[in-house]
C-alpha cells in the first residue's frame, strides 16, 4: 500500500476527542489532524513523539491532514501505523500478490460483502464450484506492552467479539473463516491476547478457535512511502 504523496513528518501535541490530534510540524507551523482510530493507543500518544501525516486533496473534508504513523516503542523505537483504515488494503494487496499462503487458491476475491446477521466481511474469497468459500475478518494490531510482543485490543471492543462470533457460524455452516491480526509494527516478533484489557474478547477467542476459526497474524514493512506485508508471526493466546 503505498502512499499518494510524501508524508508530513511533525511532533504530537495531544490527541483528544478520539479522532483529532493536534501536531506541531518541522516547519514551524501547527495543524489539527483527523486520528483514524478509536482505540486507547496505548504507548503511541505521547507528547512529543514524531509522527507523520498524509494530505487528502478533497474539499470536502474538514482537516485534509490524516494521522498515518508513529514513531514509537518499547525498547528502540520502531514505525507504527495507526490507521486503522489500511489493513483491508495491506492484506487485499498482500493476497493477489501471493504473499499469504494460507488464502491462495481462491478465484475470486470481494470486499465488504453481507454476511451473518448484520454484518459485513472484510474479504470474501470465493472457491471454485462445489467448494467452500473462505471469510475473513482483519484487526489492526498496533498495541506493544512489551518489546517485541504485539497485542490486541488496546480497549474493549463488543464488535470485536461479535465477528468471532459470526465466523463461528460459518464455519458451522461449511465454511472456512479465518481471524486475521494485522499487526502495523516491524518490531513485533509474536502475538497475544490483552485478556486483561478485554477478558470477553480473549474467551470468543478461544471458543472460536475451538470451533474451528483460522487465527492468523502478520506484521507489516513500513516506511514513509508505503507499508506492506511483511510475514507471519506466531500467535500465543495469553501472555
Amino acid at each position: 500500500m503505498k502512499f499518494v504523496s510524501p508524508l508530513t513528518p511533525g511532533r504530537l501535541v495531544r490527541r483528544y476527542k478520539r479522532f483529532l490530534a493536534d501536531v506541531a510540524l518541522y516547519d514551524g507551523g501547527a495543524v489539527t489532524a483527523t486520528c483514524p482510530n478509536t482505540g486507547s493507543m496505548i504507548g503511541l500518544a505521547e507528547q512529543g513523539a514524531k509522527v507523520w501525516l498524509s494530505r487528502s486533496d478533497s474539499v470536502t473534508r474538514k482537516y485534509p491532514l490524516t494521522w498515518e504513523m508513529v514513531e514509537a516503542g518499547p525498547g528502540k523505537p520502531s514505525l507504527v501505523g495507526i490507521n486503522t483504515g489500511l489493513p483491508n488494503t495491506i492484506v487485499r494487496e498482500a493476497i493477489e500478490a501471493g504473499k499469504v499462503p494460507e488464502l491462495a487458491g481462491y478465484p475470486v476475491l470481494r470486499r465488504e460483502v453481507r454476511y451473518g446477521e448484520a454484518s459485513r466481511i472484510d474479504i470474501l474469497l470465493e472457491g471454485a464450484p462445489g467448494t467452500s468459500n473462505c471469510y475473513v475478518e482483519i484487526k489492526n494490531v498496533h498495541m506493544m506492552r512489551r518489546p517485541h510482543l504485539a497485542e490486541f485490543p488496546d480497549s474493549r471492543t463488543e464488535r470485536g467479539v461479535k465477528h468471532l462470533e459470526e465466523l463461528s457460524r460459518m464455519v458451522a455452516a461449511g465454511q472456512r473463516a479465518v481471524m486475521l491480526f494485522l499487526a502495523q509494527r516491524a518490531d513485533a516478533r509474536s502475538f497475544s491476547l490483552a485478556a486483561d484489557i478485554d477478558p470477553r474478547y480473549a474467551a470468543a477467542f478461544q471458543r472460536a478457535a475451538d470451533a474451528g476459526v483460522e487465527m492468523l497474524c502478520y506484521r507489516c514493512r513500513l516506511s514513509t512511502r508505503e507499508i506492506t506485508l511483511d510475514r507471519r508471526i506466531d500467535i500465543n493466546a495469553v501472555p
